[in-house]
């Protein structure tokens, strides 16, 4: 009996492995931290774009130096000191990448989603960028969706201050937007990488930054928090219950 138990354990187990999917890691910062992001930092000063790319600022990258890195756990209740904006969209908190400090600094954040639960990947940002120079280096953000499993680039939404749309508001020398909610439909089952870069531009004159919230499954929440699915939470306790009563009736036998 204990052996078939055991069996039933293990298939539990398994079916629970596969039935849970992934989804974000802590995607609307609920935990107060950057758990499950990958972050990323260094300096811009080449005034080449094509330098913006995420690689070169995560460790061992071109031009990664933690030295530079600005990510800001937001709190409920807080207001954007340059713009008056909520500073969390969803939930208790959010994240600021990179500051209104202009040093050259660029700030990432990352994650990488396998098997992914769900058929759109929901998120909210709201920009901060100073008035600066051209479309080629003035302080700036780029925000990509790539799908791992077919190697391609699903998503770029990317800004920066002198090229700023009319999703942009002004006060004094600095343009900003409202919370922005996006939803980009994409594959179930597929891997997924989601990367936030936000620069200042690369003469250490002006700053950008962005706020960011709710990545998750669903649109207008907090964002997933990676718990086990219920079905397979059952799973697992069914097959434990099996092997507590298997033990106990083989110690009344004995």
């Amino acid at each position: 009996m204990i052996k078939k138990t055991q069996i039933a354990l293990s298939v539990a187990l398994l079916a629970a492995g596969a039935a849970h999917a992934g989804s974000f890691n802590n995607g609307g910062f609920e935990s107060g931290d950057l758990t499950g992001w990958t972050t990323g930092a260094g300096y811009w000063n080449t005034a080449n774009m094509a330098d913006l790319t995420p690689a070169n600022y995560l460790p061992g990258g071109a031009y990664y130096n933690a030295a530079y890195g600005v990510h800001d756990i937001t709190n409920v209740g807080g207001v954007d000191a340059i713009t008056g904006l909520s500073t969390v969209r969803y939930g208790n908190h959010a994240v600021r990448t990179n500051n209104a400090v202009n040093n050259y600094s660029v700030s990432l954040i990352q994650q990488k989603v396998t098997n992914y639960s769900g058929t759109s990947i929901n998120f909210s940002w709201a920009a901060v960028l100073q008035a600066s120079h051209g479309a080629t280096d003035s302080d700036n953000f780029t925000i990509t969706l790539t799908d791992n499993t077919t190697n391609s680039v699903l998503t770029t939404i990317s800004y920066n201050s002198a090229t700023n749309g009319a999703i942009f508001s002004q006060t004094g020398s600095w343009f900003y937007t409202k919370w922005i909610d996006e939803t980009i439909n994409v594959t179930a089952g597929h891997d997924y990488t989601l990367s936030l870069l936000a620069a200042d531009c690369p003469y250490g004159g002006h700053a950008g930054y962005v706020y960011l919230d709710g990545f998750g499954t669903v649109s207008g929440g907090p964002g997933d928090t990676t718990l086990p699915e219920p079905a397979s939470l059952a799973l697992v306790g069914l097959a434990l219950a099996g092997v507590g009563l298997s033990r106990r009736r083989k110690a009344k036998a004995a």
